[in-house]
């Protein structure tokens, strides 16, 4: 029987891979998240995209020539959109410095990602073990959580475990069979994914610690 006992233990660094500000709330919720990641504040939606990004190092990511201010989201937040990686980044571009036509706060945006995108890169190559946190709203291919696995193999020098959360029509936690060796998939129900998975999230990271 499939169980979350594979993701349990010790963790020297925790990565939210999108597809929303979920992952990174809840890490951040239950003490698990010790520094900003490069996916924790942005919409990712597509998984293809995500290791796209991830196999190319992240390079263009934060180029000025890809980001694509689309409307303001309040008045106090401009969205922009990088299609090359179908990345959306919503609360990074305020609107007092940002505008439709013109990124003023560039600089300081891309000063930030880029010290973000330094630490991920030292980390996969340092940590003894990291937990990477992906969600969807639906579900992913296996194909394409099988790529993103070769992918992490790859940029992680030592250990790390890749855990994928599938909001699905369920009334309760599922822990699926994964045929991945270092891939744990769980659905939870997509009624209410923000706040309404709570006792589910703390199951999930129950036995989870850093060090």
């Amino acid at each position: 029987m499939a169980n979350l006992n594979k993701i349990k233990g010790e963790y020297d660094a925790t990565f939210s891979l999108g597809h929303l500000c979920l992952a990174a709330m809840k890490l951040r919720e239950h003490n698990l998240r010790p520094f900003s990641g490069v996916l924790d504040w942005v919409g990712s939606p597509t998984l293809s995209k995500v290791n796209l990004l991830l196999k190319n190092r992240f390079s263009g990511f934060m180029d000025i020539k890809n980001l694509k201010p689309i409307k303001y989201l309040s008045e106090n937040d401009l969205y922009v959109y990088n299609p090359v990686y179908d990345i959306g980044i919503n609360h990074d571009f305020k609107a007092h410095n940002n505008t439709l036509t013109h990124l003023g706060g560039y600089p300081e945006v891309r000063e930030k990602y880029d010290r973000r995108i330094k630490r991920f890169l030292d980390k996969v190559k340092k940590s003894k073990r990291i937990l990477f946190i992906r969600t969807e709203q639906s579900e992913a291919s296996l194909d394409e959580i099988k790529e993103l696995e070769s992918i992490l193999s790859e940029m992680v020098v030592n250990d790390f475990e890749l855990l994928m959360v599938h909001h699905k029509n369920v009334n309760t936690m599922i822990v699926k069979e994964s045929p991945l060796e270092k891939v744990t998939i769980v659905e939870l129900p997509n009624k209410e994914i923000w706040k309404g998975n709570d006792i589910h999230w703390s199951h999930i990271f129950d036995g989870i610690k850093l060090v």
